[in-house]
């Protein structure tokens, strides 16, 4: 009776440390996105983030601009 214990004991042990190293893994391969809309930007070699919504407002007479959402516009 000791002897199953102690093997599934150790067969939990090794089962909970190989599911901790596949989450850890999981963790570390996921990439962050930013969530902001900011910076500055130009159409040329500056992009804004690519978030949906979020575009480069450039004021005419302006070479570059600012990252900011943009809404859309209403369907006719």
């Amino acid at each position: 009776m000791t002897k199953r214990l102690k093997t599934a004991s150790l067969i939990a042990m090794i089962a909970a440390a190989l599911c901790a190293g596949t989450l850890s893994a999981r963790q570390l391969s996921l990439t962050v996105r930013s969530t902001t809309c900011r910076g500055f930007c130009n159409q040329k070699t500056l992009p804004c983030p690519n978030i949906l919504g979020c575009g480069c407002v450039i004021q005419p007479g302006f070479t570059t601009g600012v990252c900011n959402f943009i809404a859309a516009k209403p369907a006719k």
